[in-house]
């Protein structure tokens, strides 16, 4: 099975994971850039990128600011998955690997959360589960509810 066939939105059946989903749907950025939503639980995330003739810098590596960009996102889905909205105060990224092509995916994980902030790490591999990069993620959670978005 072609491994960007696994990166559909698995069905959801609760009501922030809906919001989440349309949330996203609105993310013009990460739809330019060519970012799928392929998985959703609370305080986890998981997305993917096919890697495009666009995505790659000078020497023909993918650039760091698409891989930076494919962690943001998951980071993004991953901490407003409970339901309230989060916003990134602080974010960090380790390259460890040059990558070339293919498919890299992005899997983020909440390692700590209070009421106000909350941290994720995210790890970007390749199609042979290579660590390509490795984020870290702060956010500031408000009180308002994804629900109340228009």
């Amino acid at each position: 099975m072609d491994i960007l066939a696994k990166c559909k939105i698995e069905a959801q059946g609760t009501a922030i994971m809906k919001d989440l989903q349309k949330l996203f749907k609105k993310d013009r950025f990460a739809e330019y850039v060519g970012i799928e939503l392929s998985e959703v639980a609370p305080g986890k995330a998981k997305v993917c990128l096919k890697i495009k003739e666009e995505h790659l810098n000078g020497v023909d590596l993918v650039h760091g600011g698409t891989i930076f960009t494919l962690a943001d996102f998951a980071f993004a889905v991953a901490s407003n998955s409970h339901g309230t909205i989060a916003l990134g105060i602080n974010a960090n990224i380790s390259y460890l690997k040059a990558a070339r092509g293919g498919v890299l995916t992005a899997e983020a994980v909440e390692v700590a959360k209070n009421p106000k902030l909350a941290t994720y790490r995210v790890d970007i591999t390749n199609e042979e589960s290579e660590l390509i990069a490795v984020f870290q993620g702060t956010v500031y959670r408000k009180k308002d509810k994804l629900a109340d978005l228009q």
